[in-house]
């Protein structure tokens, strides 16, 4: 089985993925802060046959967590396709009474536009359990059985009354479209790059991956992150002076069109459930009250928590809530708070600079939208920064040298028990390859995996994605995708991984990728929980 002639073979295959893979095998407690090397291939190459093969599997088993259903043939007509309209749900198993803590489970039935019941799963619902009245809410999880049935599962965590909400956000075969164009048209979001050499300017096409033949490539020398803009006509690469969202293509066709259209894209479906009326059960509160400090490490759940009363309580950790700024400034006093990510991610900065009088921002002149952007308080020692994460970014004109490598900077911080990072990235890789993705989140990885090695004391928060997008070039769908990938990248690392999914997709307020301000404020209320956790 170990032939020379095999080994070289395998390797050949793995070698695209193995610097990836092998950053995302388990280590032991041991090994927790060790920074891996640099590239797979610069250890020794004596791995056996039996080895390589067994870390291709578990890489199939890191994509496996992302795989969804597909139908079993493409619809000629959207009529065949899932409808909003004539889907239902009813209650399995009905009671006379519900208590809080127990489960309310109702089935979903999948129709086409002409009413059959779809025989194949793949369609992509999202449910919540809630009440206007008492402002609050709860993540349904839905279970794809593949027959054209679904359950959700809804815990009762309040007492009083609880009403089931389910949409279709899409259809199986309008996710087999994102998929599809997610995979086969990267450039689909393509991006200027503003050139300007000896008195004259060119403005330029730039991507991840390259645009045409004769291309200007540019490589962080310390993350090893790259982008590409094709080369202007007598300017050297080294001209580049701006970058800015460039454009939209249209990569869909008529009948793709009409899958994704608003028409039945995020729509509410009927169901024969009436609101119930909960029961109080001391034991449930019993329950939470006994849940472990805000800590990283500690497991997630499902769901990850609930609104009431416009509050957010968690079922993962003791959270609490900071109602007055001198609360929060008194658990961020002395903090060196830096913050890489995308606008979801600067929504968090401008609650805190907002929130807290005394933190004040200083006018770097440079574009608001990417950054950096500084706050401070000198007389609490406290340093806030947000920046935008590197390359890819839509955002508007903005100097190049302005926009950095998350990897990079993290690579130039000390870190220590004063230091607090904040990373979110992914809104801005929804419409390319999952690999493109994967492999940026190699580099975080690794630069997060160095930080704690020097400095084990930090604390890193991973900001999951939240909902909010409905379109071919960021629905749902994907960024449920990325945050899977998300997750499982950093899990196990000594990191804190912030969920906000459930908090966006169970809120009152109508579904926003920046969500409201009552948003934020649970979000970051509970991102202070773990920084100055209860005991």
């Amino acid at each position: 089985m170990g032939t020379s002639k095999q080994l070289l073979l395998l390797l050949c295959c793995l070698a695209c993925v193995m610097g990836f893979f092998y950053r995302f095998l388990r280590m032991n407690h041991l090994d927790k802060y060790r920074p891996p090397p640099f590239k797979a291939f610069e250890q020794p190459i004596n791995i056996s046959f039996t080895t390589l093969f067994q870390m291709n599997s578990k890489l199939l088993e890191f994509l496996k967590l992302i795989d969804w259903p597909e139908p079993p043939s493409t619809v000629s007509h959207v009529n065949f396709s899932t409808s909003p309209n004539k889907c239902d749900y009813h209650l399995l198993n009905p009671r006379d009474s519900y208590k809080v803590g127990e489960f309310l489970e109702v089935i979903i039935t999948a129709r086409d536009h002409n009413g059959r019941p779809k025989k194949y799963g793949g369609d992509f619902f999202q449910a919540k359990l809630h009440s206007k009245k008492l402002k609050a809410g709860v993540t349904g999880q839905v279970k794809d059985h593949g027959n054209g049935s679904y359950v959700a599962k809804f815990l009762l965590p309040w007492t009083g009354e609880a009403e089931v909400y389910i949409r279709l956000i899409h259809s199986s075969e309008a996710v087999n479209v994102l998929k599809k164009t997610r995979e086969r048209y990267p450039g689909k979001v393509y991006f200027n790059g503003y050139f300007r050499y000896n008195g004259s300017s060119a403005v330029a096409e730039c991507n991840v991956q390259a645009v045409g033949n004769d291309v200007c490539t540019y490589t962080d020398p310390v993350s090893g992150d790259t982008w590409h803009c094709a080369r202007p006509q007598k300017m050297p690469c080294h001209s580049l002076i701006y970058h800015s969202m460039g454009g939209y293509r249209k990569v869909t066709n008529k009948l793709e069109d009409s899958l994704l259209s608003a028409s039945v894209t995020d729509k509410t479906i009927s169901g024969s459930v009436p609101p119930i009326i909960v029961m109080p059960d001391e034991s449930f509160s019993d329950l939470i009250s006994k849940l472990p400090t805000c800590r990283p490490g500690v497991n997630s759940s499902q769901p990850s928590g609930f609104y009431y009363e416009d509050y957010w309580t968690s079922l993962v950790c003791k959270g609490h809530h900071f109602p007055q700024p001198s609360a929060a400034l008194d658990c961020l006093r002395g903090k060196d708070i830096q913050m890489f990510g995308d606008s979801t991610l600067r929504q968090w900065f401008e609650y805190l600079e907002k929130f807290i009088p005394s933190l004040k921002r200083i006018d770097l002149h440079v574009n608001y939208k990417s950054g950096p952007l500084i706050a401070v308080d000198a007389t609490a020692g406290l340093v806030m920064r947000w920046r935008t994460h590197g390359l890819p970014i839509r955002t508007t004109k903005t100097m190049v040298s302005d926009i950095h490598y998350e990897s990079s900077d993290m690579a130039g911080i000390g870190g220590g028990p004063h230091t607090v990072i904040i990373l979110t990235l992914w809104a801005h890789f929804t419409t390319y390859p999952v690999m493109v993705y994967i492999e940026r989140l190699e580099r975080v990885r690794r630069a997060i995996t160095s930080l704690l090695f020097r400095s084990p004391e930090t604390t890193v928060f991973i900001k999951s994605a939240n909902t909010g997008y409905k379109s071919i070039y960021g629905s749902d769908w994907l960024s449920l995708q990325l945050d899977i990938l998300l997750r499982a990248a950093f899990k196990g690392m000594g990191v804190i991984i912030l969920d906000v999914w459930d908090m966006t997709s169970c809120h009152y307020l109508p579904d926003n990728i920046h969500p409201g301000p009552q948003v934020i404020k649970n979000e970051v209320d509970l991102m202070l929980s773990y920084i100055c956790p209860q005991n």
